[in-house]
């Protein structure tokens, strides 16, 4: 739906005379001298708001400043139709053009979300959110330097603060799925990080590994969102914590975030955006030199490729991620990297070769994937289900079915929409042979299990 047009907006430019490229000048100028040094508005901006969309945070204050002074009276920020406490309903989906558009946007989503707006819960994925800004950057991806000046002093305790709180909530997400324990996240988001990135005081140093561990800790919000199949709101978070990133200059993270978009679109049934977005990652990956996340971008790739039907596309992009993976030196990257191991690799390629409709190489990927770290529950009862459909796949019932029922026993602890997903894909492959009487009860336990809660209304694909 198009906004109304801000018609308040267009009288005041008006009546002070200014025209659209005079009044974006200003504003640029007076954020400047506020310390505001990323404002890069000019006249499209201002036709954007005068056609209802609604600038970020500071800029409404600004502009009521502006106009104040032009006209010799108050101007307030109800006066130009951008009036406190109103939240753009596509909070969130722009990749911001500043890392002070960045800090006003993502802590505004933050607040939003923790006030629970219905349009945040009810907001659906958006194909081709942030883009725009996401091929920017791609195109020349160095970052504005970061410093401030505001009134609290920022230290490496309060970084590593940050990573701590995400490193603990990222083991409680991967033993019981972000069900019970996004809530917390996104309220220490709001409550403790806010601060820091809006009244925080700050040099070079300090200002990117700040930008970094706010990216690492909102892309955690985002994949426990996008966990319970929040998907509109899943986007939004990982698109704010890719601009976060970017604020950091770090190309890692940045590739990081984008394979999880990647993951997110091919699940939800968009293979060719999934696609676009696995590419942008691995050129990330090349920029950063992490082997692992260049292997886990190629695998993406390749089953974003799978379910288009590319086969010796795919078989190549594979290839690709199995170099990469043999290439990597794990002791010199990134932690937030090592979950990506030969486990991880192989449920990829499983998934890849059985979408792909080869279930003996499926078959054999996936019990490669099982010797894995005990610590990831929910990634064990993702790659226990997708063995167990591969058998299926090449009629080794009887194993399928233990695999499957140990799928169930996992599930049993997990809050976890996606879970629930891949339960029911259990179910609709089984579904054909109903009439073993081994089957059948796993059939009722599993259906069961799905209908514990919310089940989407469009099946993924890419479980």
């Amino acid at each position: 739906m198009r906004p109304d047009p801000n018609c308040l907006l267009q009288q005041h430019l008006n009546e002070a005379g200014l025209s659209r490229k005079g009044l974006a000048r200003r504003l640029n100028d007076l954020g400047f001298t506020r310390g505001l040094r990323g404002m890069r508005y000019d006249h499209g901006s201002v036709l954007r708001w005068i056609g209802g969309r609604r600038p970020r945070e500071p800029v409404p204050g600004l502009l009521a400043e502006i106009f104040s002074l032009r006209l010799g009276r108050q101007v307030s920020r109800e006066d130009i139709g951008m009036p406190c406490g109103t939240v753009p309903l596509n909070l969130g989906r722009e990749f911001p053009h500043s890392w002070e558009e960045g800090v006003a946007s993502v802590t505004a989503l933050w607040r939003a979300d923790v006030e629970r707006r219905r349009f945040l819960l009810d907001s659906t994925f958006a194909l081709g959110a942030g883009s725009a800004g996401i091929v920017r950057w791609l195109a020349a991806p160095d970052g504005e330097r970061l410093s401030a000046s505001g009134t609290r002093r920022v230290g490496p305790s309060d970084v590593a603060a940050i990573h701590e709180v995400t490193r603990s909530f990222g083991e409680l997400d991967n033993r019981f799925g972000g069900g019970s324990i996004r809530g917390p996240v996104v309220r220490y988001l709001h409550t403790a990080v806010t601060p820091l990135l809006r009244e925080g005081a700050y040099g070079e140093a300090t200002g990117r590994s700040l930008a970094a561990a706010a990216a690492e800790l909102t892309r955690l919000a985002g994949w426990m969102a996008y966990d319970l199949e929040q998907h509109g709101l899943a986007q939004r978070y990982l698109i704010q914590a890719l601009g976060l990133a970017r604020g950091a200059g770090d190309h890692a993270l940045c590739g990081e975030i984008l394979a999880g978009m990647s993951h997110q679109a091919v699940y939800i049934g968009h293979p060719r955006h999934g696609l676009e977005l696995a590419r942008a990652a691995v050129e990330a990956a090349k920029r950063s030199g992490v082997g692992s996340l260049l292997a886990e971008a190629r695998v993406l790739e390749a089953h974003a490729l799978a379910l288009l039907g590319e086969r010796t596309a795919c078989a190549g992009a594979l290839h690709e991620a199995e170099i990469a993976f043999d290439r990597r030196k794990p002791q010199s990257e990134p932690g937030w990297i090592g979950y990506f191991d030969e486990a991880y690799l192989s449920a990829k390629s499983a998934h890849c070769l059985r979408d792909l409709g080869d279930g003996e190489r499926a078959v054999r990927q996936a019990r490669r994937s099982l010797v894995m770290d005990g610590r990831y529950v929910r990634g064990k009862m993702f790659n226990l289900s997708l063995l167990a459909t591969a058998l299926v796949h090449t009629g080794e019932l009887e194993e399928a079915c233990q695999a499957a029922s140990s799928a169930l026993d996992l599930a049993d602890n997990i809050q976890s929409a996606r879970t629930r997903t891949y339960v029911a894909d259990m179910c609709r492959r089984f579904a054909p042979y109903a009439a073993e009487p081994r089957v059948a009860e796993l059939l009722e336990r599993g259906r069961g299990r799905a209908a514990s809660g919310r089940t989407p209304a469009r099946e993924p694909v890419g479980v």
